[in-house]
């Protein structure tokens, strides 16, 4: 077998149980291209989606902080070069981004915490007591349950993109060809 098994779905054969998607963050990006060989659990998505990327209690910036290091964890570089540029576009400095991709102790006390709240759902598969109390200091209740989703939402993500080898999308490979990532 030559090419992934699952390559992203082309408009002209986008899946008629999904035309109301069309032209939608479903055909924005090549993840949800893929997702698509499954109707069914794309349209599911759809609202989870919606909470975790737009309506996060999180943020944009530590949304942006938790997903980079689902990323780096899982080591999918479709997710750490979309999220490179999507970082970038709200603002965060190279510097920021790279501290998140590295070890702890190189972030931010506010990036530490959520970075390993991720390094812990990675590695324990739970955050401990205190764990879970920094989260809530930082970004209350609501944005722990928002915090855990996030992983979970981009560890899915990632585990689709990895096992059916999709590429970077062309434009976000284009962008961070031309300005490679570099801390500052």
């Amino acid at each position: 077998m030559s090419g992934p098994a699952f390559p992203p779905i082309p408009d002209a054969d986008w899946p008629e149980a999904l035309d109301d998607l069309k032209g939608g963050f479903a055909t924005g990006l090549d993840v949800y291209r893929v997702m698509a060989h499954r109707p069914e659990l794309l349209r599911a998505w759809a609202p989870l989606r919606r909470h975790v990327v737009q309506e996060t209690a999180l943020g944009a910036e530590l949304s942006e902080v938790a997903i980079l290091r689902t990323g780096q964890r899982l080591g999918s570089d479709y997710e750490g070069a979309h999220h490179i540029v999507r970082a970038r576009k709200i603002g965060m400095a190279d510097a920021r981004i790279a501290s998140i991709l590295g070890p702890l102790e190189a972030m931010s006390e506010t990036d530490r915490v959520i970075a390993a709240a991720v390094d812990a759902i990675f590695d324990r598969h739970r955050l401990d007591p205190g764990q879970q109390a920094a989260v809530i200091d930082l970004v209350g209740s609501a944005g722990l349950f928002d915090l855990i989703a996030t992983v979970g939402f981009y560890r899915v993500l990632g585990t689709m993109l990895l096992s059916f080898e999709t590429p970077v999308d062309e434009g976000i490979a284009a962008a961070l060809a031309a300005r490679p990532l570099e801390p500052e």
